[in-house]
């Protein structure tokens, strides 16, 4: 019998609680017709005018756009190939050490892997710009993919792709046909938290970006250094709404996935 008790039902108020009430306070004060922002002057939608208006804030939302696309497709790709070879490929010499270095970002404070990058990139001479945030943020983010894609792997009947290569594919075929269409929402959600982590990163960011690109996160945390304004707590509420769009959407397609599939285990299971 499950019980609910008062205190689990305080305890969850008070958490969540925690977790969205300034969210709220944020989207309240974003329609504050004052520049104060703890000043209430009325009800006023000027400041997400003013946000479209502001060039350096656009700039730095598609640099941010950009980096977080081309980033995490590329972890995903290298992520599922190391996931692959981890899996599949049994014990061959340098397992250990190969291992260790996919695995190694996860543990590696973000302040030595920026710094780390920062100094590679002058000692090879490549000038700081997109492009180095953007291999910056597939050395961190591949790891993730990795570890989420590993653990479909694991689960997965080899008896497949046994079957397939009794067929006639090749062992690439097999993979792409019979292996990946398995594996695809493990690798989609591997290209989601990378394409999440890139969108959200400061550190690593702050250490790789140059004049000529900053991200959104960068000019952000400059701008609330001088004061919060309402246009970031405008800025703010739009991208709480496109993460709340974004998780009911993936809510609603995972339970239209779910009732599809238990559908199709019921029509299975009767008789011809």
């Amino acid at each position: 019998m499950k019980r609910f008790s008062w205190f689990n039902a305080t305890s969850l108020t008070l958490g969540f609680a925690f977790l969205y009430v300034p969210m709220i306070i944020l989207v309240f004060y974003s329609f504050n017709a004052s520049k104060l922002v703890t000043v209430w002057a009325g009800f006023s939608t000027q400041w997400y005018g003013e946000l479209f208006r502001n060039e350096e804030f656009l700039n730095a939302a598609w640099v941010t756009v950009n980096v977080a696309v081309m980033s995490s497709t590329i972890a995903t790709a290298l992520g599922t190939m190391a996931a692959y070879v981890l899996v599949r490929a049994g014990r061959f010499s340098g397992r250990t050490l190969f291992s260790g270095m996919i695995y190694a970002p996860l543990v590696m404070p973000e302040v030595i892997t920026g710094l780390s990058l920062l100094l590679l990139f002058i000692g090879i001479g490549l000038d700081r710009g997109v492009l180095t945030i953007v291999l910056a943020h597939t050395t961190f983010s591949m790891c993730y993919v990795s570890v989420v894609v590993s653990s479909r792997l694991v689960s997965f009947d080899q008896s497949l792709e046994e079957a397939a290569l009794d067929l006639g594919c090749s062992p690439f075929e097999a993979f792409r046909l019979v292996t990946l269409p398995i594996i695809a929402p493990a690798v989609i959600s591997g290209w989601l938290l990378a394409f999440t982590l890139s969108l959200d990163d400061l550190v690593i960011a702050s250490f790789t970006t140059g004049p000529s690109a900053t991200t959104l996160p960068i000019k952000i945390f400059s701008a609330v250094r001088l004061g919060v304004s309402p246009e970031i707590n405008a800025l703010s509420t739009i991208m709480i709404a496109i993460v709340t769009v974004g998780v009911i959407t993936a809510s609603l397609i995972t339970k239209q996935a779910a009732v599809r599939q238990a559908r199709d285990e019921r029509m299975a299971e009767r008789p011809a």
